[in-house]
């Protein structure tokens, strides 16, 4: 199916053509021509206006499946993405059972070859994300895993995380790090402030991620290997990954969108669509981590999108699951925060395939096409009849954001969303 795309911005550093207003034409899922184009009879698609991207990829996103497909299944997961600008994901093996054998990341490859958002299966650290034994790290990565995570299950034990680290290095393979110290965060679900105080209630200090990263950064430079650091959402920890970079550690990181723009403010209200883990931290930290971003300190951005059945969100703030779903208001959330196109691309959809060590995507001619093409000003309303996803444990649901995504292309398959 060719495609001709009239009038459109390009967001791609790596393209010749960047922040150029053109006309672009994909034959046969290839970039054939860049430029001031007429419409040929061959052209099936017309699709006019917006910003073109290089297909968004999501470092952190949960699914129920296999095993708690209430919360999200693959072919649910698969549509919220792809509506939400993302023609990539990395999936946390936090179902049930957990992804922490060869034959289940290869029941999520199989599940999901002909989709036109690829999925790729995260393994467990340890058997059953349990941060003791470590699992079959070397056959989930022959079968197709390319990196290893327990997801929000932080590995506590520092000698188990060490010989996770040598031993993945050994074959090339990353393990992601979800920076927490139980000992220090204890039973804390907000962030330590005087908000925490106003609010009665115990406060995670930003202590505990700090020091966890700390950890994980001498334990990577001990052992000369990579490490990525998933969702920071302190000043502290921006600082110190940011002296490590310039020690030459092999460290990356990201942030989750929520937290370039949601504060601690939020949670006056009790909302437990606002409880997430690392909770909302303050207006300094916000200010922070949009500054590592800009200066290369953050590598990608992510959604952290964790679905939960209303029974889960719908209680009192103690008691319910970390999390919200956040595919489809990535975007609007980025640009509410100030992000530039060319930030927004490079952060969501070159860096995140990077650290993966996957095929990246460029807006050039003869390259593979694999697409975002979306509406900066466009408003629209998030509600149940376009939220895609099988949750809606969303504090931005029913509210009007600006920002749409109204095409993504991958794998040759074309999906719009006007």
């Amino acid at each position: 199916m060719n495609i001709l795309l009239k009038g459109v911005i390009i967001a791609d550093s790596e393209s010749a053509f960047n922040l150029q207003k053109v006309d672009v034409r994909i034959e046969k899922g290839i970039y054939t021509e860049i430029g001031t184009l007429d419409l040929k009879s061959s052209d099936k698609e017309v699709i006019s206006g917006g910003v073109l991207s290089p297909g968004f990829f999501d470092l952190n996103v949960v699914a129920g499946d296999p095993g708690i497909e209430t919360k999200e299944d693959l072919v649910s997961l698969q549509a919220a993405a792809s509506a939400g600008g993302f023609t990539g994901v990395a999936l946390m093996p936090n179902s049930k059972p957990v992804v922490h054998n060869k034959s289940a990341v290869e029941y999520i490859l199989n599940r999901t070859k002909e989709f036109q958002v690829e999925i790729q299966p995260i393994g467990a650290v340890s058997v059953n994300a349990e941060g003791k034994d470590l699992a079959e790290l070397y056959d989930m990565f022959i079968a197709g895993a390319k990196a290893f995570s327990d997801g929000v299950n932080p590995i506590q034990d520092a000698g188990f995380m060490s010989r996770a680290i040598q031993y993945a290095n050994g074959f090339g393979a990353l393990i992601f790090s979800y920076p927490e110290n139980r000992e220090i965060a204890g039973k804390a679900m907000i962030n330590e402030s005087s908000n925490s105080v106003m609010l009665g209630m115990k406060g995670n200090p930003a202590l505990a991620e700090e020091l966890h990263i700390s950890r994980d950064l001498f334990l990577a430079a001990y052992h000369n290997a990579p490490i990525h650091i998933s969702t920071i959402s302190t000043a502290g920890s921006v600082a110190l990954i940011k002296k490590a970079k310039k020690e030459g550690v092999q460290v990356t990181c990201d942030v989750a969108a929520h937290h370039l723009l949601l504060t601690e403010e939020a949670l006056s209200d009790f909302d437990s669509n606002y409880k997430v883990k690392p909770p909302l931290r303050g207006k300094a930290d916000v200010k922070a981590l949009i500054a590592g971003l800009k200066d290369g300190t953050i590598d990608a951005i992510t959604s952290q999108h964790t679905p939960h059945e209303i029974e889960f969100k719908a209680v009192e703030f103690e008691v319910a699951a970390y999390g919200m779903i956040g595919l489809q208001t990535v975007l609007p959330i980025l640009l509410k925060a100030g992000l530039s196109y060319e930030l927004i691309a490079e952060k969501l959809g070159k860096s995140p395939r990077k650290i993966l060590k996957l095929e990246t995507s460029s807006i050039n001619l003869d390259s593979k096409a694999n697409f975002v093409l979306y509406q900066p000003d466009k408003k629209w309303l998030y509600d149940t009849s376009n939220n895609y996803s099988k949750s809606s444990n969303s504090p931005f649901l029913n509210q009007e954001l600006t920002g749409k995504v109204i095409a993504t292309y991958h794998q040759k398959q074309l999906k719009r969303y006007e």
